[in-house]
């Protein structure tokens, strides 16, 4: 494959890059960046909203949806290249990579023309921010096993359950919600899609507080939550299919970040900081092993343009977007762990005024474990890989071509 950009490609490129020089301020390389523990006051949020707005007036967000929808209809590779560009730039918080990862590409994939034109230009403009309800205190990792209910009554669907772990749910208007909606068949094919309003009367949102302080995740309650049935994504039992769709988009979202860049920092850092009396550089080990992350960051590079030929060809991420989370994730919370330990003593600090590079190697070893989680977890996602990259058998399940109301929920009797 030539990696290098085509005539056309270099032509997007550069206006691209004229935009951003126009209209953003150049990433500073020595200024640290350790914001994953700042609290998203309405002062941020508001400035990440007039950005996106800003970009959709100009035609730079969500460049791969329909231009009918606001998008330009840009290729694949054109995203790629806007993603590399606008990593350059100093940019507001990232609030919408759940709308614009997840959400949209799903409700483009399989909501109807009324849905897409009710949500989709609202998302694209920032005038909406969303959430991703999946997560269940009973259900761990297994997706299928949720209990959150949902019982038709009339044109609604009456809601009851918790989710938990849903970034943002503070600051959203809408989620995307997955619910049980017949409990007498398979667990995986009684689930129903929705979004959700969520100022609806009956949701109560309490904030999580993290190890590294910040509070991005909520359990989120639903008393009685209405939903008209309008706000269902496609056909009743149907959930799992669609929810299959935004979990692929989202491990492709998350893998898709885990490149170079951190690694480019790291080396700053080992040029910088000082071991036995020398730039830490300068040792052979630490050489070694940082090559290591560098050969394995460079093989997620490569692997996720797989991914990006199925896009390119029409088709959804496939389950080796799985690899670039599994990999990626795990990479840079091991470099992480390696600046610490760089840094001696104050690596187990927290402190940015008394830490190298601001603490924000610590911040990010403390952030990291949780995006093991999200978007499923390493075990999950090598479940994932074997049967469905490597074709290897699946595991026994025990409740397989079982009836959901049936599967033991408890402790066997004594």
């Amino acid at each position: 494959m030539d990696f290098n950009d085509t005539p056309e490609e270099a032509a997007f490129r550069a206006e691209a890059r004229s935009w951003l020089e126009a209209n953003a301020e150049p990433v500073d390389p020595n200024e640290a960046d350790h914001g994953i523990g700042e609290l998203l006051t309405p002062e941020i949020v508001a400035e990440a909203q007039a950005w996106q707005k800003k970009k959709a007036e100009s035609g730079w967000a969500c460049i791969t949806w329909p231009k009918e929808l606001g998008g330009r209809a840009a290729t694949p590779m054109e995203n790629v290249i806007w993603n590399e560009e606008q990593g350059h730039f100093k940019l507001p918080a990232n609030i919408f990579s759940i709308g614009i990862g997840m959400c949209g590409p799903t409700i483009l994939a399989h909501g109807t023309t009324e849905q897409q034109e009710r949500w989709i230009p609202r998302l694209l403009s920032g005038e909406d921010i969303w959430c991703q309800l999946f997560s269940e205190p009973s259900a761990g990792s297994d997706l299928a096993g949720l209990r959150s209910s949902a019982v038709k009554d009339g044109d609604e669907w009456v809601v009851n359950g918790q989710k938990i772990w849903t970034s943002g749910a503070d600051i959203c208007e809408w989620g995307i919600l997955v619910v049980r909606t017949d409990p007498e068949v398979v667990k995986h094919a009684g689930l129903t899609y929705f979004v959700v309003n969520m100022t609806s009367p009956g949701i109560e949102i309490r904030p999580i507080t993290q190890v590294n302080r910040a509070q991005g995740f909520n359990e989120v309650f639903f008393s009685d939550v209405r939903i008209p049935d309008d706000q269902r994504i496609s056909e009743v039992g149907n959930g799992w299919t669609v929810a299959l769709t935004t979990l692929m988009n989202e491990r492709q979202s998350i893998g898709s970040g885990m490149g170079i860049g951190a690694l480019e920092e790291l080396i700053d850092f080992a040029s910088e900081i000082e071991v036995d009396g020398a730039p830490a550089i300068e040792d052979r080990q630490v050489r070694e092993q940082i090559a290591d992350y560098i050969v394995k960051a460079r093989g997620l590079k490569n692997t996720s343009l797989r991914t990006l030929t199925a896009i390119s060809q029409g088709r959804p991420p496939g389950p080796e977007a799985s690899m670039g989370k599994l990999v990626g994730a795990a990479l840079q919370q091991e470099a992480a762990s390696f600046a610490m330990d760089l840094a001696g003593t104050s690596g187990a600090l927290l402190d940015p005024e008394a830490t190298p590079a601001a603490a924000s190697w610590q911040e990010r070893y403390l952030s990291l474990p949780g995006l093991r989680i999200a978007g499923g977890t390493d075990e999950v996602l090598r479940n994932i890989i074997a049967e469905r990259v490597m074709g290897l058998p699946s595991d026994a399940r025990a409740d397989k071509g079982i009836a959901f109301r049936d599967i033991p929920s408890g402790p066997p009797n004594s």
